[in-house]
């Protein structure tokens, strides 16, 4: 069963309301916490930064506090109940490490997803065989990291797009993205079948941005890649991940996303239109490699690689 709603984003969209209606009692962090009896104001502020999951037991006590009206705070516990998630969010995202399950979570009840990627296939575009050359690739700067169940979960996630409803995908990838460089010639070939087969679906979108192009003003594509996501609620706040090495740095300022937003719309100005990308991934597909054994050392990336298909060293999600 698809999750309608995103916890991460609904705590921040509960946090944004709670915070206003404090502000307009004209109480203080403290004037509240001590008409509830809570040990510090910590706990209070990082339910309205979104920080924290919040008790639904905590947010009625506050409503009361607040003397929200009655329509207006049934609107909030359903808000308050998504922000809780539940077990149906551990059950469905189950293994998932931190990372992936932070884009699991913005990726549920999403109506428009963009992503860009300057040097991959997005993982949630990816094959089963390309994604585990991309963890297995990550996994050399990463302690810990478990191959298999990394795989697995990022299969969960590729259900997001085989829901009935699924949102607006857009994938804007680099034509570096489109070679094999040192990918094994059989999961390359693979991997650009699956995503002519995707781009066939209605609401999937793949867009390559060709070599030497510019998103516009002059302006250079942005290094590092990063995720938008855009909710049914329009008060649900839109919000960028960005990717990095180490972790990944979520925005939710309506100035930060603006930007981001902006940069979307140079990209795709940019970018060949779906058709020339089809056409473009066609005959990649027609000149790749044909298969040939591989020798075991052979299906390894080691620091010395380059190319633009080789595994990446930034951890893959």
């Amino acid at each position: 069963m698809p999750l309608s709603a995103s916890p991460v984003v609904r705590r921040v969209r509960l946090g944004v309301e709670l915070r206003r209606l404090r502000r307009r009692e004209s109480l203080t962090l403290e004037q509240v916490c001590a008409q509830l009896g809570w040990a510090s104001t910590s706990k209070l502020s990082r339910i309205e930064l979104g920080q924290s999951r919040p008790d639904l037991a905590d947010v009625l006590d506050l409503l009361d506090v607040y003397a929200v009206p009655p329509h207006q705070r049934d609107d909030l516990i359903v808000i308050a109940r998504d922000a809780a998630t539940g077990r149906g969010w551990s059950k469905a995202l189950g293994e998932m490490g931190e990372r992936q399950r932070a884009y699991a979570e913005l990726e549920a009840g999403a109506e428009r997803i963009v992503e860009y990627q300057p040097a991959l296939v997005p993982g949630l575009l990816q094959t089963p065989a390309y994604a585990r050359l991309r963890v297995a690739a990550g996994a050399l700067f990463a302690d810990g990291v478990d191959v298999d169940a990394d795989v697995r979960a990022r299969a969960v996630r590729q259900k997001l797009l085989d829901r009935p409803d699924p949102p607006d995908y857009t994938a804007l990838i680099d034509e570096r993205a489109c070679d094999p460089g040192g990918l094994p010639g059989e999961v390359w070939r693979e991997q650009l079948r699956h995503l002519l087969a995707l781009v066939e679906r209605p609401r999937v979108t793949v867009r390559v941005m060709p070599c030497g192009a510019s998103p516009g003003g002059g302006d250079p594509y942005p290094l590092a890649p990063f995720s938008y996501y855009a909710y049914p609620d329009p008060d649900d706040p839109r919000t960028v991940l960005v990717e990095t090495l180490t972790t990944d740095l979520r925005l939710v300022a309506e100035a930060d996303v603006a930007r981001y937003e902006q940069m979307i719309e140079r990209l795709l100005a940019a970018a060949l239109p779906a058709e020339a990308t089809v056409e473009l991934l066609a005959r990649r597909l027609g000149a790749a490699p044909v298969p040939r054994p591989r020798e075991p050392h052979e299906l390894h990336w080691s620091r010395a690689s380059t190319g633009p298909g080789a595994p990446d060293a930034r951890r893959d999600r």
